[in-house]
């Protein structure tokens, strides 16, 4: 059966996983970069960029684990773009490029309708608006047998975590804080029936997988 896997989602000591006032210059709220220069460090995280070298060890096989099994994406609208409201157009395809490094059907969670976008090398936006549980069953359908990967932002991974469709999730905390932001757990989320393994220490940062109990 597919699990629905969370990978590589960075927060930082005081609990933030993404700062204040996203924006097209700043896709993670200010501060929220500072979560995340571990990740293209390594040699898993060069090759998304098009680009050699990078260290290997715990954090590149961490965040190959992200790559691996992997046959479709759920995501937040606020992942996808710091557009907000009705779509004003769709020239907004995405922080990627046109070559974005999925390569398989993602489902932006969305109120405001459009049309699907094909994108180079087999990634197709769908925008769907629609709870939690039915979009994890389209993705399920599109992922062909394989796992489906839950992306952020924090709103959609808190939303599916209430709902205990969480199977396995990857936290990555990092060695800073932000001060104010938005934050993972809290208010009941995690719900019960997940706990932790121990923590795996890598270059900078400490890694925590969370599990069904």
């Amino acid at each position: 059966m597919a699990r629905l896997r969370v990978h590589n989602f960075a927060m930082s000591l005081d609990g933030f996983a993404a700062g204040t006032d996203q924006s097209q210059e700043s896709p993670l709220g200010l501060g929220g970069e500072s979560l995340h220069p571990w990740i293209f460090a390594t040699r898993t995280g060069r090759a998304m960029l098009g680009e050699e070298g990078g260290s290997e060890g715990v954090n590149d096989d961490f965040v190959r684990a992200g790559e691996d099994g992997i046959g479709a994406t759920i995501m937040g609208r606020n992942m996808f773009g710091p557009v907000r409201g009705p779509w004003p157009d769709i020239s907004w395809r995405g922080w990627w490029g046109e070559n974005p490094p999925f390569h398989h059907p993602v489902y932006v969670m969305t109120h405001h309708a459009r049309p699907d976008v094909q994108m180079a090398g087999g990634t197709v936006f769908r925008f769907i608006d629609a709870a939690p549980r039915e979009v994890l069953a389209m993705a399920v359908d599109a992922a062909g047998g394989l796992d489906v990967r839950l992306g952020g932002g924090v709103s959609t991974v808190r939303a599916f975590l209430a709902e205990g469709l969480v199977d396995e999730m990857h936290l990555a905390i990092a060695p800073v804080f932000l001060g104010d932001g938005e934050r993972l757990f809290g208010d009941g989320v995690p719900p019960e029936g997940y706990a932790s393994d121990p923590l795996v220490v890598g270059d900078g940062i400490a890694h925590a997988v969370i599990r069904r109990a």
